[in-house]
């Protein structure tokens, strides 16, 4: 196993560990480079040691401690002529910790601290979630719908602006936090659909821990920005498709759709819970952002007693909305398949069809478009259909509800 690989594969064991080494070793060096690689450098060892040696009682210290080591080595190397005196005090670093201001965690500190405004929108959620969620470039990519290749160099740019604007990695001010939520959010939402329906051929079908870990912080950034109705609404959206986690994957290792879930399954206080951020937002008469409306169509489908009882009519209203505020080509595909459902699926089709050019690398709108050419009867367009999505598709779930549904055709 090479160096990467060890890597991910004990950030997958021990997530929420990364975040806390990489945010120490921010703090005490002041550079997100030198942290990352001697991270990196800790988690190797642990692949090569623990199986032998065992797992320490208290793995994140251990990771932290030989970070700290494998980064003063860093140091040492680069800088041999001078220095001395400053490694040793690293070493036997006295000074005290430097205040949490607003927030005290470490994971959310970092992410709000990697959101810098100075940066793109999109280099800063692909820099968070590579640097604090632990998601590897290619998961990064496929969560933009772009190549791996442009999405490193994307990363590599976002590094390459922090340390030549001199941008410091320190904890934001309470007054800083609302310039910076909305990269924020946009991350946590990411990390918790990778852990929803990861997109790795080699990973889990659904990853527990990622969507646990972005719910504890959305609540967190909810205890701080109490009145931003974004951060409600995508807590209320996290909760309203988390408590349909347990119905989503079937013992066959199939994913189930939302129409064939069984819903005795699901987990009814976190749906409720959504449901009643949801009424808050709606109560407040402030006009929705785009979480808020996201939030309020999964409570649509979560407020049906079974499919059939769907308000497919309120949903499109809600898409209506949503499309105007983010006229995005995913956005788009949600509402044609809404659309379907109240005007048939030839009334659907020719909308979906003209985002081929946008979405022809994207197993769901190949799914999507097999659906309607199958509810129409055109069963060799639709078995094609199928075998596109199914060789687009991330997860061994998704594959094999893909399968199923292209042999049932057959």
């Amino acid at each position: 196993m090479n160096r990467l690989d060890a890597r991910e594969a004990i950030t997958r064991a021990h997530h929420a560990e990364w975040a806390r080494v990489v945010a120490s070793l921010t703090r005490r060096f002041g550079d997100l480079d030198i942290a990352e690689e001697a991270a990196a450098e800790a988690f190797a060892k642990a692949v090569e040691r623990w199986p032998a040696d065992g797992v320490p009682p208290n793995p994140g210290a251990w990771l932290t401690t030989t970070a700290n080591h494998s980064a003063i080595d860093r140091i040492r190397r680069e800088h041999k002529r001078t220095d001395k005196h400053r490694e040793a005090m690293m070493l036997t670093d006295d000074t005290p910790p430097e205040p949490l201001g607003a927030i005290d965690d470490d994971r959310l500190r970092l992410i709000f601290t990697c959101c810098h405004p100075a940066l793109a929108m999109e280099a800063r959620i692909a820099l968070t979630l590579r640097m604090v969620g632990g998601l590897t470039v290619p998961e990064i990519a496929r969560g933009f719908l772009v190549q791996e290749s442009a999405m490193a160099r994307r990363i590599t740019r976002a590094k390459g602006k922090i340390a030549a604007a001199g941008i410091p990695y320190r904890v934001p001010a309470a007054k800083d936090l609302p310039a910076r939520v909305t990269g924020v959010l946009a991350v946590l939402y990411l990390v918790f659909n990778e852990g929803y329906l990861a997109t790795g051929s080699d990973a889990d079908p659904v990853r527990a821990d990622l969507t646990a870990e972005a719910i504890r912080l959305t609540r967190l950034i909810r205890a701080l920005l109490p009145d931003d109705g974004e951060v409600a609404g995508l807590l209320a959206l996290m909760l309203l498709i988390e408590g349909r986690r347990p119905a989503r994957v079937s013992a066959q290792g199939e994913l189930v759709a939302l129409g064939d879930q069984d819903r005795e399954l699901w987990n009814t206080a976190l749906i409720d819970e959504g449901h009643r951020l949801v009424r808050e937002r709606l109560a407040s008469g402030i006009a929705p952002g785009r979480y808020q409306l996201l939030a309020a169509v999964n409570a649509v489908h979560t407020d049906a007693r079974d499919a059939d009882d769907t308000d497919w009519g309120q949903v499109v209203a809600l898409y209506d909305q949503l499309v105007r505020q983010d006229p995005s080509p995913i956005v788009a595909l949600n509402r044609a398949i809404a659309v379907a459902e109240v005007d048939g699926p030839d009334a659907a089709l020719p909308i979906i069809d003209r985002l081929d050019g946008a979405l022809h690398g994207y197993h769901a709108f190949h799914a999507s478009r097999a659906e309607l050419l199958r509810r129409l009867g055109r069963r060799d367009e639709a078995l094609a259909a199928y075998d596109l999505a199914i060789a687009l598709a991330g997860n061994s779930a998704e594959r094999a509800h893909l399968s199923r549904r292209r042999d049932e055709l057959a």
